[in-house]
Formats: C-alpha cells, sequence, structure tokens
C-alpha cells in the first residue's frame, strides 16, 4: 500500500485458501489497546489462512483420488479419448463430499470454536477501543468548547 494510506489494504484471493489477505494499517500512534486488537485480528487472520489453506489441500487431494479410483473400478481412465478430463456424476461425486465431511467434522468443530473465540475477543477489543475514541473525544469537545 502507499505510504500516505490510512486504511487497511485487502488482496486478491489466496490461490490455495480462497481468502483475499489483509495488510493491517498501522496508525504513528497506535495505542497499546489498538496494537492488542491489530495484533488479534492478525492472528486470527493467520489461523484462517492456514486452516483453510490445509483443508482445501486435503480436500483437493482426496477428490482426486475419489475421482481416480471411482473411474478406475469402471475400467475408465482420467482422461477420454478427446483428451478431456472424465467427471463422475453428481450422485457419485454426493458420496465423496458427504465422506469427506464426516471424516472432517471435529477438526470443522474445533475450527469453528476456536474460530468465536477469536472474534469475540476481537469483538471486545474493537468495543474498548471504540469506546476509549469516544471518550478521548468527548474530552477534547469539552476542553474546546469551554474556550
Amino acid at each position: 500500500p502507499p505510504a500516505h494510506s490510512r486504511n487497511d489494504w485487502i488482496g486478491p484471493p489466496d490461490k490455495h485458501s480462497n481468502l483475499r489477505p489483509v495488510i493491517f494499517y498501522v496508525p504513528p500512534e497506535e495505542s497499546p489497546l489498538e496494537r492488542r486488537l491489530r495484533e488479534a485480528r492478525q492472528e486470527a487472520q493467520a489461523c484462517n489462512q492456514h486452516f483453510w489453506e490445509r483443508h482445501n489441500r486435503a480436500f483437493r487431494q482426496e477428490k482426486e483420488e475419489f475421482i481416480y479410483s471411482r473411474l478406475k473400478a469402471k475400467g475408465m481412465e482420467m482422461r477420454d479419448e478427446t483428451g478431456q478430463k472424465a467427471t463422475l456424476n453428481a450422485e457419485e461425486m454426493a458420496d465423496f463430499y458427504k465422506d469427506f465431511l464426516r471424516k472432517n467434522f471435529r477438526k470443522h468443530m474445533q475450527y469453528n470454536r476456536d474460530w468465536y473465540k477469536r472474534n469475540f475477543t476481537i469483538t471486545f477489543l474493537m468495543g474498548q477501543v471504540a469506546l476509549v475514541r469516544a471518550l478521548r473525544w468527548l474530552r477534547w469537545k469539552k476542553k474546546n468548547v469551554g474556550n
């Protein structure tokens, strides 16, 4: 981002996680509370990135293996005579999706618990930062109205 920017910058989706990376703006006079909030947001972003990158890679790999095994069982190759990638029908793929979700249920539950905890912390810190800023603004307003 340009040096004069005063906002977070959001990039294009990552090819592995499909999440959009964020470059967080760091104000020149960031308070310790604001720093805690930014760091909590950065940590949440990093954890999300890590989880979805691993999850999506496992998904793609297991999907390819499933398709290969089903095609092989039918006596088919991965590509047809024209060179096109062979596919399975929706019902066959539904078997894969159902099995994948079942196998990864606990991982998803743990991810959701962690995600809620992180977001509660971030929301709480955002409330604190907003309150401090509002009180600072009110003190400034009161000071300047009195002059």
